[in-house]
């Protein structure tokens, strides 16, 4: 098995100078989500947003003599903001409410994350209008 020796190089390199170019800072926590979390966007483009409200009287009632009706909401809360505020993106774009938006911060969310669920958002709104 052949391999390739690269620390022959630096050692005969006289000190002070540089062989490599300094790798770029990398941000510290880099905006993306993970395979669970674009699931639950994913998932979310098909709620309404009457999901993201309480039931009310009428339909806990109801829920009561007839079953319960099937609940959307999700156990880790963390989860639940991505949840939310990707059903309001969905419908609303961008216009979404500052509770909203301070809730998804506050679930660990930043603003990068944000933009990075509405670009995404909006990328498959516009390959759903033109496609054919």
């Amino acid at each position: 098995m052949a391999y390739l020796a690269l620390t022959d190089g630096i050692a005969l390199a006289p000190a002070g100078s540089q062989i490599f170019a300094p790798a770029a800072p990398k941000a510290d926590n880099p905006a993306g989500f993970s395979a669970l979390e674009w699931s639950v966007v994913m998932l979310a483009r098909h709620d309404r947003p009457s999901s993201l409200r309480e039931p009310g009287r009428v339909a806990t009632w109801l829920g009561r003599i007839f079953g319960e009706a099937f609940n959307r909401r999700l156990a880790d809360p963390r989860l639940e903001a991505l949840r939310r505020m990707a059903v309001l993106t969905w419908h609303h774009s961008y216009s979404v409410p500052k509770a909203e938006l301070k809730a998804f911060f506050a679930a660990g969310f930043s603003a990068d994350h944000y933009e990075l669920l509405g670009k995404r958002i909006a990328e498959v709104h516009l390959a759903r209008l033109f496609r054919k």
